[in-house]
């Protein structure tokens, strides 16, 4: 499997983004993700959380698009 393709663990996710794995936990939760424009990209396999480094990637773009738009107001 490729980079591009790869699966990540809350640990690996944490690591990538420079977090705590709480933080990540936090961020999945329902309550949290339906308050956030733009909420964290995530699949629940067999009750685990997962994450599409694709989709992180884009999910960052996106993000930091959203803030360049927000600090222009």
């Amino acid at each position: 499997m490729d980079l591009q393709n790869e699966i990540l663990t809350v640990d690996d996710l944490a690591a990538l983004l420079k977090m705590k794995r709480r933080q990540i936990y936090e961020m999945t939760r329902h309550k949290a993700r339906v308050r956030q424009p733009l909420p964290l990209p995530l699949l629940r396999i067999n009750g685990n959380l997962r994450f599409r480094r694709t989709d992180i990637a884009k999910w960052l773009d996106e993000l930091a698009e959203y803030e360049r738009k927000a600090d222009r107001f």
